[in-house]
């Protein structure tokens, strides 16, 4: 669990500062000028910036959840419900965060290349491959973990014997 979180730690860390750098760094620039964004007021520009900031979002919160997992104090009971929990957690909003990453970056070619449409088309349908890829490679772990945690809950929690039968109609 420490190795998953620590690897997936380091993605969302590179995420959090390719989508940080992209909000300064906008398609078309900047109107000299003015400063305000040459294709501010197209709607596949407002598109771009929502889905760059919620990709920083989801991967702060992811790198914060997996940085909790680093830290926590790996007590007995922890391992049971707490830090699987929290593995989902980063786990999911790390894949948000690349979803959202992708869709900033399809939509950029959509903002740069409104004339020939076939282009950001292929470049979105090719930067659909890392998101489906991810969810691929982490749906076993996240089914493991899931059904570690919900499915077995009662495996290291025996029930209170009873030591006598207690009749009802009594």
């Amino acid at each position: 669990m420490k190795e998953t979180a620590s690897q997936s730690m380091v993605v969302a860390a590179l995420i959090a500062t390719i989508v940080f750098a992209a909000a300064f760094t906008v398609p078309g620039g900047y109107n000299q000028t003015n400063g305000v964004p040459m294709f501010f007021h197209k709607r596949s520009f407002i598109v771009f910036v929502i889905s760059d900031a919620i990709s920083l979002t989801f991967s702060s919160v992811s790198l914060l959840i997996f940085l909790s997992i680093l830290t926590s104090r790996y007590a007995e009971d922890d391992f049971l419900e707490l830090l699987p929990k929290r593995l989902m957690r980063g786990l999911t909003t790390l894949f948000f965060s690349i979803a959202a990453m992708m869709v900033a970056f399809s939509v950029s070619f959509f903002v740069l290349y409104q004339n020939m449409i076939w282009i950001p088309i292929v470049i979105s349908a090719i930067a659909s491959i890392p998101v489906i890829l991810y969810a691929r490679l982490q749906y076993d772990l996240l089914g493991d973990v899931y059904n570690s945690t919900y499915t077995s809950k009662n495996l290291f929690k025996p029930e209170k014997l009873k030591i006598y039968y207690q009749n009802p109609k009594h």
